[in-house]
């Protein structure tokens, strides 16, 4: 959605971005998923296009289960929570979330938390008024930042990851979630499917009943959720930073030799 970016933003994409394109040797994108959105919007050969998956930083792993009491006494107040990390922005679709969790709260009555941890972006500051006035208001824990040391432990404490963003390049918290065994939630049709393949449950992200429909089933489903545990340490098999350099190389040797 064009209001989801500062006018600044929109000048510049609209203006560069085709230009680059047209004059690019090779292109690098992070996934198929922007490939196709590159060749559908700007008409780029297939073949100048080449994906460079990214990946998961090193610090992120499981959490030992002695220290998931601590980490759930500093945040939640002792209780378990699912997680979304990233920024506080419209095209993540927090409003959507915040709609699930409530019907999950309604319907469970449990005393689960949602930890959202991230900074505030454009037009984050909506979302923040509408949250003083959420029935579940004392449930919702906000982070604005967390330091990088302190993300991978609060990560893996985490129930679930929910990530329900409409628009994302790739989607790295998927891969920082498998890295850490924490299983994943996110959108159908996205760069974070490519990503998770299945090792994740998937809801249609303009759908809230779909998605608090996942919630339920995460949390009902103790099978489910450690065979998601299990594909996401294959899953995440796939991703190195070695295999990003690789790949990143190969796009800049072809961009050489055109």
């Amino acid at each position: 959605d064009k209001q989801d970016y500062p006018p600044s933003h929109l000048l510049f994409y609209k203006f560069f971005i085709p230009r680059f394109l047209k004059k690019a040797a090779s292109v690098a994108t992070v996934s198929q998923f922007y490939k196709d959105a590159i060749i559908r919007h700007y008409k780029v050969a297939p073949g100048k296009i080449n994906v460079v998956y990214s990946a998961a930083n090193p610090v992120f792993k499981p959490l030992p289960w002695t220290e998931h009491a601590a980490i759930k006494e500093t945040y939640t107040e002792g209780k378990e929570y699912f997680i979304y990390v990233g920024a506080i922005h419209p095209r993540k679709n927090l409003l959507n979330l915040l709609k699930a969790f409530s019907k999950f709260k309604k319907w469970q009555r449990s005393s689960f938390k949602l930890v959202l941890a991230g900074p505030l972006h454009w037009k984050g500051n909506g979302f923040l008024e509408l949250l003083k006035t959420y029935k579940y208001r004392q449930d919702v824990v906000l982070l604005n930042h967390v330091e990088q040391e302190a993300l991978p432990p609060l990560l893996g404490a985490a129930y679930a990851l929910v990530y329900p963003s409409i628009v994302e390049g790739f989607g790295t918290p998927v891969l920082e979630a498998m890295a850490c065994e924490v299983p994943v939630l996110t959108s159908a049709g996205s760069a974070m499917q490519e990503a998770a393949g299945e090792a994740a449950l998937y809801f249609n992200p303009h759908d809230v009943d779909d998605m608090a429909q996942q919630l339920m089933t995460i949390y009902k489903d103790e099978d489910k959720r450690s065979q998601l545990i299990e594909k996401g340490k294959e899953a995440r098999g796939k991703y190195s930073w070695q295999k990003t350099a690789d790949a990143l190389w190969q796009s800049i040797e072809a961009a050489a030799k055109g």
